[in-house]
């Protein structure tokens, strides 16, 4: 988690380490990842049809294979799609490069990667006192400004740095052992999964402003700190149960500092007795592996599933121009050019992040360019990486309302990059 510099950028070390297994993967990643998918999609109906004993009484490879109809269906949906893709067969809309070719080649080696060492680490970070001693010290920032514990700014700092995966795998592990509440747990992971500084600058290369990174990166800060504040207030985010996994409720003393305390040695004794609980090297390996296991195996599928239907709708239907069409009027009232160009762009991001710099990369305006491209950064939610860890993990969202937020903060941001970009240009 510590920031290093690394080939002249600013990330951490999970991202590197994640980075060299890709180089060293190369041609045959998507390989691995397509015997992953189809493994684990043999793996589940069999558990289906047979219900091995060593499985159902297995927790944990139960609760791996002995999934819902709604899930299996997605896992077989998965398995299906990178047959097609990684073999070539089937309907061009599947397996075609801006589709499922996109989603297997460009996304699933980066996840899969990034999946084996976060979810072997991840009880390093959890596990030994780090997030009871920051969560102690931070909560006098959090809890007021965004009613979030202090330990969701971990949360942050692993996306903002690393990989917004990351981000997600941290908040659904917290959320599964009673840190987070089903409220806490969703706006975490719709709000604080922010996309890395590496990431925004393939974004502003892309539309062909690398020389505004500055200003481009403070605008997307600005607006995502406004957005953080605001749309966990509204619905859908504001229905959500401030209640844990189990249906309890916080302890309101919880946070509260006792007599003969101040926050850091509060927080101080908080982490040591999570560290002394900890368990040994075994207890370490076991819980890595189990992680890792179920990122790898278990959301992959779901990425190369509902990835692949997003992209497919985004490039062979006209649903994102309809549905960018009630922002035209927006645009034009904000004075932004090519405004209904601009449009097309908006809600496209629901499907992948980095179609609307695709697509505004022909847009001829560099103020229409810069706000797109700090919109698509600023909407968090898409549904070939974010959206699809979220649904396929334990955070209490579903499709809608990934939707109805993803809109909300397009509302929320736009507003506030279009007034920064008449500043600049």
């Amino acid at each position: 988690m510590t920031p290093i510099s690394y080939e002249d950028k600013l990330t951490i070390p999970i991202a590197v380490i994640a980075k060299s297994l890709q180089y060293l993967l190369a041609d045959t990643a998507t390989a691995v990842v397509t015997a992953v998918v189809v493994l684990m999609a043999l793996a589940t109906l069999l558990t289906k049809i047979i219900k091995p004993a060593f499985v159902t009484s297995s927790r944990f490879l139960n609760m791996l294979l002995n999934i819902s109809p709604v899930w299996f269906a997605v896992r077989m949906l998965g398995a299906i799609f990178i047959v097609m893709t990684f073999f070539g067969i089937g309907p061009e809309a599947v397996r075609s490069s801006g589709t499922g070719g996109l989603v297997l080649n460009d996304l699933l080696p980066v996840l899969f990667s990034v999946f084996i060492f976060a979810g072997m680490l991840l009880p390093l970070l959890l596990n030994y006192g780090l997030l009871e001693l920051f969560g102690t010290l931070l909560t006098k920032i959090m809890r007021p400004v965004f009613n979030l514990p202090g330990r969701s700014a971990i949360d942050c700092l692993a996306s903002w740095l690393g990989d917004g995966s990351v981000g997600i795998l941290l908040t659904s592990k917290q959320y599964e052992d009673k840190f987070y509440t089903q409220r806490e747990a969703a706006v975490i992971g719709t709000t604080f999964s922010a996309v890395s500084i590496t990431f925004s600058l393939v974004v502003i290369s892309q539309v062909q402003l690398e020389s505004y990174f500055v200003p481009f990166y403070l605008t997307v800060c600005l607006a995502g700190f406004l957005a953080a504040i605001i749309v966990p207030k509204l619905p859908p985010l504001c229905w959500k149960k401030d209640i844990f996994i189990d249906d309890t409720k916080r302890d309101p003393e919880d946070e509260k500092i006792p007599a003969g305390h101040n926050i850091f040695s509060l927080g101080l004794e908080r982490a040591l007795a999570k560290a002394d609980n900890a368990g040994g090297v075994k207890s370490l390996l076991t819980e890595g592996v189990e992680n890792a296991i179920d990122m790898v195996f278990g959301i992959i599928p779901v990425v190369m599933a509902i990835g692949t239907v997003a992209l497919m709708l985004a490039e062979y239907t006209q649903v994102f121009t309809y549905l960018g069409m009630p922002f035209i009027p927006l645009l034009e009232l904000l004075h932004i050019p090519e405004a209904e160009m601009a449009s097309k762009t908006i809600v496209v991001g629901f499907a992948d992040m980095f179609l609307p710099s695709i697509l505004a990369s022909s847009i001829e305006s560099d103020m229409t360019r810069f706000v797109i491209a700090a919109m698509s950064v600023t909407q968090l939610i898409y549904m070939s990486e974010v959206g699809a860890l979220l649904i396929g993990s334990k955070i209490p969202v579903n499709f809608f309302e990934l939707f109805a937020i993803f809109i909300l903060r397009t509302l929320v941001t736009l507003p506030i990059i279009a007034g920064v970009a008449h500043l600049i240009f």
